[in-house]
């Protein structure tokens, strides 16, 4: 599978590289791919390969050459790109409110 993989990168005719452009070389779906990369032999190879094509595509959105849109969605579903906000409300971070006033303030003033 390196052997292949190498030789879509190696093509200048495959650019610009993406995942679904990469599973026509290797005669394969998208999904296929992802099970592939869940076997231990696998796993290494197609990460690199994925990382490769992630690189490609936000190097290109960043110098304009690729439409924001589709790599905004292609980061988002291909690669765990997320644009949410997330709030850690598990934090040990405690803050202690004392709500005892000091006996000597006088109540009716």
């Amino acid at each position: 599978m390196q052997k292949k993989i190498d030789a879509y990168f190696d093509d200048e005719n495959n650019k610009p590289y993406t995942v679904c452009d990469l599973c026509v070389w290797l005669d394969c779906d998208r999904q296929t791919l992802l099970n592939y990369q869940e076997k231990e032999e696998f796993f290494d190879t197609i990460k690199r390969a994925k990382t490769k094509i992630e690189a490609s595509i936000e190097k290109g959105a960043l110098l304009g050459v690729f439409n924001p849109t589709f790599s905004i969605f292609n980061m988002k579903n291909n690669f765990g790109w997320q644009d949410k906000q997330e709030i850690d409300t598990t934090s040990s971070n405690r803050i202690e409110i004392i709500n005892d006033l000091p006996s000597d303030i006088d109540e009716d003033k």
